[in-house]
């Protein structure tokens, strides 16, 4: 049964009442919405259609984002890019102002819309899987009796894979801004890199196409330079994989300062993209410096659309060279699924062209 009482001057409670539910209120500022609100939900609770909507509209997405992100992305492989993700969710102009009840599909194709304007497809996709995960958590955790809006939201093209190769200008170039910057006698850097592990740490990504979390994670332990191993305890992909040293490898390594224990790579996703993007910004500014110098006309995708990542993209290309058994090469690269690892090998058409005789 439904009562409608008044309280104050100008508000309306509504309290429904049924055996083997619990208590319904809400307050009104009109009496007539009141009594609807009562008729409907009395109609729910007959038809065993109720829904008790109270945890939702009390908890705000806002919260439900910082609780996850202090709870549960610490125990991700990907805490820090995950975390980063929900910052940016934070500061979205609509989302976090949500409460569970209100988190429409409409909400979310509107936050996709918005976000397309800045990043690609395949970006959007990526954040969408955050969002949907998020929400599945607060679902089962708290018991929210919600939908979760990002399954009915279409999700935008992917693209196509990325299959972005470094020229051998382009990696000259980049090798030289990723080099260590000297130090004048006034105790200021010249041009390159204040972090000495950047440019090792590249090149040993286009040596062994591991990802920039596993050669981040990489302990001194776990090398052998005599049998040119480097084992990897936990990958992506959840298995223990060892990768092959080519002689340039085992060369990198010796190279690097000493002593030769714990972390080989000491710094954290963040700082290494961020560094590697100001060696990107050198080695452009130094090519165009060149070619002003030299009076000729600067290419214009010069290391544009350069990731760290493309360096697995390159090593795999390189490696499918030496490694014709393409059981091989995924044994290197740590592909279970031979078609991702299609995704990574762009063999250049006049590299095949030579093949051919």
């Amino acid at each position: 049964m439904s009562t409608i009482t008044r309280r104050g001057e100008s508000q309306w409670q509504a309290k429904v009442r049924r055996k083997g539910f619990p208590a319904q209120t809400r307050t009104f500022l009109y009496k007539e919405d009141a009594e609807r609100w009562a008729r409907a939900t009395e109609r729910e609770l007959e038809t065993s259609g109720f829904i008790d909507r109270r945890k939702a509209e009390s908890l705000s997405f806002a919260d439900v984002l910082r609780d996850y992100q202090k709870d549960v992305t610490p125990n991700k492989k990907s805490a820090v890019m995950e975390s980063e993700k929900i910052d940016l969710f934070l500061k979205d102009a609509t989302l976090p102002s949500l409460s569970m009840a209100h988190l429409s599909s409409a909400e979310i194709a509107a936050w996709r819309d918005r976000r397309l304007k800045k990043v690609s497809g395949a970006t959007v996709n990526r954040e969408l899987t955050i969002l949907s995960s998020i929400v599945n958590h607060v679902r089962r955790e708290r018991g929210l009796h919600v939908e979760n809006p990002v399954s009915m939201v279409k999700r935008p093209p992917a693209g196509r894979a990325r299959d972005r190769r470094l020229s051998a200008e382009e990696e000259a170039y980049l090798f030289a801004a990723l080099g260590k910057a000297p130090r004048r006698g006034d105790g200021t850097f010249g041009d390159g890199a204040r972090n000495a592990y950047l440019a090792p740490i590249f090149k040993l990504a286009l040596e062994t196409a591991m990802r920039r979390g596993e050669l981040l994670s990489l302990q001194w332990e776990c090398i052998d330079l005599e049998g040119r191993t480097a084992h990897l305890a936990d990958t992506k992909n959840g298995d223990a994989r060892t990768v092959p040293l080519s002689t340039r490898a085992v060369a990198v390594f010796k190279a690097l300062p000493k002593p030769h224990k714990g972390q080989v790579f000491p710094m954290s996703p963040v700082a290494l993209r961020k560094a590697f993007g100001r060696g990107l910004e050198r080695a452009r500014q130094s090519y165009a410096a060149d070619c002003a110098a030299q009076g000729r006309d600067a290419d214009a995708t010069f290391l544009q659309d350069v990731h760290f990542h493309d360096t697995r993209h390159e090593a795999a290309s390189r490696l499918a060279e030496k490694l014709s058994n393409v059981l091989e090469l995924s044994a290197v690269t740590g592909h279970r699924d031979l078609r991702m690892l299609k995704r990574y090998y762009h063999p250049r058409p006049e590299d095949l062209a030579k093949k051919l005789g």
